[in-house]
């Protein structure tokens, strides 16, 4: 049971770090405090302080240097790329940009497995149970579903991957697009299933499984798929 709570406590740390930063407080070029410093400040163990420090360098945002210590950077410069909401405008062109998602998020889950910090890995699969739990939220499932496939692009160590996903509005993820649901039971029946997938990925992803963590990623993907078909065929049907 401690592995959980350790995982908590550096979330927080890496979490207030974060904050420190987005708030001005630490400054690219500035120096963090050492461990032992951190440690103080904190009151966690210096494992703790450690997984957060891990953190914080995959996503680019800290540099340690040998006999000198750590020392935050800019933010990673990633290329600008945006898809339009009006380019996809039918369920055909959704498909084809989920087949693209396949690929891509499939290779993100791939590396995310291999280099995430603990205190991402630990944020992820919070996220991923998270995930769902008030059906009647759509907007609110929507914005979790996409934040959840950033932090997996996130855990990468490329912002390319990031800032491709991104650049894919929220008003392109087909349930946001499309009427799936007749009532509030099919809804929930729905999210429960995408929740089951979400936390297949984030557990092989906290594990370390490069290849389960793919697989699983490519699995929801073309599950998706399959859903958003269905979907097509009900309301042509009438």
């Amino acid at each position: 049971m401690a592995q959980p709570r350790r995982a908590s406590l550096a979330v927080q740390v890496c979490d207030d770090l974060s904050a420190r930063i987005e708030a001005g407080e630490l400054r690219p070029g500035d120096k963090l405090p050492t461990e032992k410093e951190l440690i103080t400040r904190y009151g966690v163990s210096r494992t703790v302080v450690r997984e957060a420090i891990s953190s914080l360098r995959a996503a680019g945002r800290l540099s340690v240097e040998q006999g000198r210590g750590m020392f935050m950077l800019a933010p990673p410069q990633a290329p600008h790329y945006r898809l339009e909401a009006s380019q996809i405008d039918t369920a055909e062109e959704m498909l084809r940009l989920i087949e693209v998602r396949v690929a891509l998020e499939s290779e993100a889950a791939w590396l995310a497995a291999q280099r995430r910090g603990e205190a991402q890995a630990a944020a992820l699969l919070q996220a991923a149970e998270r995930f769902g739990t008030d059906p009647a939220d759509a907007d609110g499932s929507v914005a979790m579903d996409r934040t959840f496939h950033l932090q997996i692009a996130g855990c990468c160590g490329n912002a390319y991957f990031e800032a491709l996903l991104a650049g894919l509005p929220a008003q392109l993820v087909p349930r946001s697009r499309l009427e799936l649901f007749r009532d509030a039971e099919a809804r929930a029946a729905y999210l429960r299933i995408l929740r089951i997938e979400h936390v297949q990925i984030a557990t092989a992803i906290l594990h370390g499984d490069a290849e389960g963590a793919r697989a699983a990623m490519r699995l929801h993907l073309l599950n998706s798929r399959e859903r958003l078909r269905e979907a097509v065929s009900a309301f042509a049907a009438g």
